[in-house]
């Protein structure tokens, strides 16, 4: 028969003593820890599919040039009641490969990927919508958006005179692959474009007015030979985008902008998240914590009278206090096991029942490894510490004392 250390021996047979309290603990750090791993997944998972849907098909960072600024010879006190902002014409970035090969040697960059966007209008019969051009380079852009995802049919060819359209205006010209639409810009200069693919970025606006060609037939179209608008960038850290877009500022004196700028509304959206995410935990990790404590001080006051005699027996102090703290860490290990488990049913019954608009799953029922370990762990600690006090107190009973009460 295998023999029990001490402190082991008298930890089970208080927690079977006190089936109830054992229990109702038990099912408190197992709610717990399945509410911090399950939030702590959704939102992660949320936050990311935002994050995908909004900045999958655009920039990180990106570079134009500086806005023209108005001249004049009047008092800056008459300026700006009677002169308007001036008329920004299309306008190409000065040295643009130069300052392109700076930003891809920046630190946390990526990819970097020069384009040309202006205005125009696609027609086809007698249809006709207006459009953003865009020129860019397919092999360099794709490491910028992977369009590869968001085509619908074809490829995305921008080589020649093809053009890759969206779905949407697609829809409004009546076309498909292999059809034939007329490209026109605003200072009316013209080709006819063989429709390559068809993408949706789950934008309709997008999906009516970009079009891609190539960098050299934009080039044309717009009068702009040689000339780039803009350079988009992608970053390693997206919450490192702003400081690399001011440094990449400082450095070339360009109008700089990231995705933390555009996207105010979705950064602040996050961050609520993120904050509301660690409330919860705090106040569930606060609850299950005081649960254990107060289960644990009530232990040791009616098991005064039997500390008292294992203290007259020989115990000593140091045994006492690992009987408690061996209650607590079972609490956490036994709960946080449990709480793990309830977690993954949680997530398998939520990916079940919540879809997308497109049908997909909106949740995903794979957990982070690192997440269930992190609360586990906390579960555990959680359950020692709130073990401390009370362990303490029947490590420093007089056995004399407590054997009178």
């Amino acid at each position: 028969m295998v023999r029990l250390p001490f402190a082991l021996m008298v930890c089970l047979r208080y927690l079977r003593e006190g089936r109830m309290q054992t229990l109702l603990i038990l099912a408190g750090v197992t709610g717990g820890v399945a509410v911090i791993i399950f939030l702590t997944t959704l939102i992660s998972q949320l936050q990311a599919s935002i994050i995908d849907k909004t900045l999958g098909s655009q920039a990180h960072i990106v570079l134009k040039a500086p806005k023209a600024a108005n001249r004049t010879t009047l008092p800056p006190e008459q300026t700006a009641a009677i002169i308007q902002p001036r008329a920004q014409r299309l306008q190409s970035i000065n040295q643009w490969a130069a300052v392109a090969q700076l930003a891809s040697q920046a630190p946390g960059v990526l990819a970097v990927s020069p384009m040309l966007s202006g205005a125009g209008f696609a027609s086809r019969a007698d249809a006709s919508q207006p459009i953003a051009m865009m020129g860019v380079d397919a092999q360099a852009y794709q490491r910028i958006v992977g369009m590869q995802k968001y085509l619908k049919t074809g490829r995305f060819d921008v080589s020649g005179t093809h053009a890759v359209i969206g779905v949407e205006l697609a829809k409004d010209l009546g076309v498909t692959v292999g059809d034939k639409i007329r490209l026109v810009t605003m200072d009316g200069r013209g080709d006819l474009f063989s429709v390559a693919g068809v993408f949706d970025i789950g934008n309709r606006d997008l999906n009516r007015r970009w079009v891609y060609t190539s960098v050299k037939v934009a080039q044309t179209l717009l009068d702009l030979p040689g000339g780039i608008t803009q350079i988009d960038l992608r970053v390693d850290n997206l919450f490192d985008a702003e400081t690399i877009a001011r440094r990449l500022q400082a450095l070339t004196g360009l109008s700089v902008d990231s995705w933390m700028q555009t996207n105010a509304q979705l950064l602040s959206a996050l961050n609520s998240q993120s904050i509301s995410n660690n409330l919860i935990r705090a106040f569930v990790t606060a609850i299950v914590a005081v649960g254990i404590a107060s289960v644990l001080v009530v232990s040791v006051v009616q098991k005064q009278k039997e500390i008292g005699i294992l203290r007259a027996m020989g115990a000593s102090p140091r045994r006492i206090m690992s009987v408690f703290l061996l209650q607590g860490g079972f609490y956490g290990l036994i709960g946080s096991a449990l709480g793990s488990a309830l977690s993954l049913g949680l997530l398998q019954f939520f990916s079940r029942i919540t879809r997308n608009a497109d049908g997909s799953a909106l949740v995903s029922p794979d957990v982070d490894v690192s997440v269930v370990i992190s609360a586990c762990a906390l579960a555990l600690g959680v359950g020692l510490l709130a073990a401390a006090l009370p362990a303490r107190r029947a490590a420093r009973m007089d056995p004399v004392q407590a054997i009178r009460v």
